[in-house]
């Protein structure tokens, strides 16, 4: 078994055509390591079927929620967030890279499997637990449920933009701003230490009452200023790259993953009318342009079309 692996996490089909995209991405920049579609008993058998005929790898995973119900009817999707925090558990694993499924692979990350983090045996209690990236904190499409505080001048990427060019190799303070993070990417040394003190925050009410953002708000709060912060270009969200966000610092030759953040999704578009038009997001070209590649490769390969 390969001990190093990126993971996905997968509840539905609504995120499948993401995930099959974003595997074909990651062979596609030579990566080593496999792709471990992490799967909850929501995910249905086309799906599993889907997986199998590609050839992904896949494990069965608990759905995590806290203790008590919180509301995200404004949000929906975070009530599957709180699951991408099973990592931690996956002792079976030496390092895992945690990936959202709406994310593409531009160019090889296998560095990040070799980053150095705490080792298990300080039971999460040393300065560099997990690795990932800045939330964005601007809220540039102003949705009213985001908190007041939530504005451009406590981002931490702001602090960035005087210098891009270490935007591109350094991420902020893990202290800058708000320090919250994205939970997109992370990178994780499993440990059982670590994870029974995540079930335990689940356990809190008085915590998770006020996890606006479920699983990068607890971890955020449960290791203030003990993570190691990524550059954007590993959790390069797409609104970074617009006008009024963080365009300052956005290059896209460096950026190695990009995230599809919101609605709607790349697959979800009707895509060649939008680029003939000009009105489609021009990273969601990307993403398509791969996607493309993707089908005409599983065509090639016999892969009987399933619609994903």
């Amino acid at each position: 078994m390969n001990r190093t692996v990126w993971t996905t996490l997968i509840t539905n089909l609504d995120y499948l055509s993401g995930l099959l995209t974003l595997d074909y991405s990651l062979k596609k920049v030579g990566s080593k390591y496999p792709l471990v579609a992490l799967y909850t008993d929501t995910f249905p058998p086309e799906g599993h079927a889907a997986l199998k005929a590609r050839g992904i790898p896949s494990k069965h995973i608990p759905y995590l929620l806290p203790a008590v119900h919180k509301d995200y009817s404004n949000d929906t999707r975070f009530y599957d967030c709180w699951s991408k925090l099973t990592p931690f558990s996956l002792v079976e694993y030496d390092r895992v890279v945690q990936l959202d499924s709406d994310m593409l692979a531009l160019r090889n990350m296998d560095e990040l499997m070799e980053m150095e983090l705490d080792p298990p045996a300080l039971k999460g209690n040393g300065s560099r637990v997990f690795a990932a990236s800045h939330a964005c904190v601007c809220n540039p499409l102003n949705k009213p449920h985001y908190p007041r505080n939530w504005i451009p001048s406590n981002c931490a990427l702001t602090t960035q933009h005087t210098d891009p060019a270490s935007a591109q190799t350094q991420g902020a303070p893990s202290t800058a701003g708000l320090a919250v993070l994205n939970g997109g990417l992370q990178v994780v040394n499993p440990s059982t230490d670590i994870y029974e003190k995540i079930l335990g925050a689940l356990q809190s009410p008085s915590s998770t009452s006020n996890y606006e953002f479920a699983d990068q708000s607890l971890l955020s709060d449960l290791f203030p200023g003990r993570w190691v912060p990524l550059p954007y270009i590993y959790n390069a969200l797409k609104t970074l790259r617009w006008e009024g966000v963080h365009k300052q610092i956005w290059m896209d030759e460096a950026v190695k993953n990009i995230h599809y953040i919101l609605s709607p999704k790349p697959w979800d578009e009707e895509d060649r009318k939008k680029e003939e038009e000009g009105k489609s997001d021009e990273t969601h070209v990307w993403w398509r342009r791969v996607n493309r590649e993707r089908l005409d490769d599983e065509r090639k390969r016999g892969i009987e079309t399933d619609g994903f």
